[in-house]
């Protein structure tokens, strides 16, 4: 696909409806522009003339379309939070048969009721391989969450695990926004609005409501999912950091119209309250020709987060590193944070320089994406890609026993931690595991056994 700057925007093209496989799909991506600037009022078209100027809903749209507008929030929210998008489209979303419930597999919604929150310190394997011909949305498996998708608040965690792209098939969550995070194997996201491609160390934002199909980018593909059911991401405030630092706007990238004019059956599968309800389409919905507004997808580069750090002691509070944050009605107390631990220096002198032993009011949720993380042992039995562990709200953690053992007595020089590269989920509200998480083959038993032989140093 290319584009090109426009006075209505930047400008995309048309596209088929499927690639021929993993490199087909890797051709598209290669080719694909962006729009860069996160909350940006960002306008594209794929056809020149498709986008009305001077109005939003003209009595006849451009070039024969209908007008839609996608309300990412309530028409009468301040305008510094409200998320639309109006959308110019070959056939309007209206036109669609009854959905009808459909089995949810391994996706589950809030509130979780299956199981009682877990005071104890929770680590899981990665997911098993699927089955064969197991594509993006028949590979998600809910790990747990909080909240009420209903009340649109809270949030879930799932994993995803793929050997197949979608094929005439199209998905949408009305539930809540979906961050992406690849950790084997790229997606390449077809959605309403145009086309992103996600690899591992970078991520992808699905506004609620926005529909999207994957493809694979590699033979399978796997990683981690954050259900955001509260306000949308935003970037933090920066308070005494200034100006600058942490996720750079700019650094988000949007895509630009890309339509599919497709006129044979697609199943449209739409997450609501929690469960699955799939209608049969005689079209594509990925129709939009041209769209403006700010309800847009991105994907970020994460090894573009500006790092902030001590440069004299201590290890600072993980919060530093937050890329981007669900505010909630309390200043300062997120319904969701999404964070990086992201290559960076330690410098600092006189300190214990892996994350500090620690109890929060916040839960915690931790997936590793590549490498090793510098508070817990690799390795079999240990914290490793495509893992996790679940520490939830005053859930004593902190480094394993030969973490504090090494960095107890490292040489303190200047150090480059770039062997890894690791996020976190931190939510305001326990984290209750679904069943199928609480008895999965999966959760390492014995978690606990890091910590023992921390040995009694005091000596009155």
């Amino acid at each position: 696909m290319s584009g090109t700057s426009g006075a209505g925007g930047t400008s995309g093209t048309s596209v088929t409806s499927g690639t021929s496989g993993v490199e087909g799909a890797r051709r598209t991506a290669e080719g694909l522009d962006h729009s860069p600037g996160f909350g940006n009022e960002h306008s594209s078209e794929a056809v020149p003339g498709a986008l009305p100027h001077g109005r939003n809903s003209p009595q006849r749209a451009p070039l024969g379309l209908y007008a839609e507008q996608l309300s990412g929030s309530a028409f009468t929210e301040p305008r510094a939070v409200g998320r639309r998008s109006w959308l110019y489209r070959i056939r309007p979303s209206a036109a669609h048969p009854p959905f009808v419930r459909v089995d949810n597999g391994g996706l589950r919604g809030a509130p979780f009721t299956e199981t009682v929150p877990d005071p104890n310190r929770l680590r899981w394997n990665p997911l098993p391989e699927p089955a064969p011909g197991t594509d993006f949305l028949a590979g998600l498996w809910t790990l747990g969450g909080n909240g009420d998708a209903a009340r649109r608040v809270g949030m879930a965690i799932h994993l995803y695990s793929a050997n197949a792209p979608m094929t005439d098939r199209v998905f949408s969550d009305a539930d809540g926004e979906l961050l992406i995070v690849p950790e084997r194997g790229g997606l390449l996201i077809r959605t309403e609005l145009g086309l992103l491609a996600a690899r591992p160390g970078q991520v992808a934002l699905v506004p609620r409501g926005v529909r999207f199909r994957v493809e694979l980018l590699d033979a399978t593909a796997r990683g981690y999912v954050c259900e955001n059911y509260g306000r949308p991401f935003v970037l933090p405030d920066l308070g005494p950091i200034g100006a600058n630092g942490l996720a750079n706007a700019r650094d988000f990238l949007a895509p630009v119209a890309a339509y599919e004019d497709v006129e044979r059956p697609v199943e449209v599968v739409n997450k609501f309250c929690g469960n699955l309800w799939a209608a049969t389409y005689d079209h594509s919905p990925l129709d939009v020709v041209a769209w403006h507004g700010n309800h847009v997808p991105y994907v970020y580069d994460l090894r573009r987060f500006n790092v902030i750090g001590s440069i004299s002691y201590d290890h600072p509070d993980p919060s530093i590193f937050t890329v981007l944050t669900s505010p909630s009605d309390t200043p300062g107390l997120a319904g969701v944070d999404f964070v990086v631990f992201a290559p960076r220096w330690l410098v600092g002198e006189d300190t214990f320089r892996p994350p500090y032993f620690h109890r929060n009011v916040m839960s915690e949720y931790m997936g590793l994406i590549e490498g090793a993380y510098d508070a817990k042992t690799a390795g079999e039995g240990g914290f490793v890609p495509g893992g996790g562990s679940l520490h939830n709200m005053m859930s004593a953690h902190g480094p394993d026993r030969k973490t504090f053992e090494r960095a107890s007595a490292a040489e303190l020089r200047p150090q480059r931690v770039d062997d890894g590269l690791a996020f976190m989920f931190e939510t305001r509200w326990p984290v209750t595991a679904t069943g199928q998480a609480a008895g999965a083959a999966h959760l390492q038993q014995g978690y606990d056994d890091v910590w023992q032989g921390l040995e009694r140093h005091f000596r009155p």
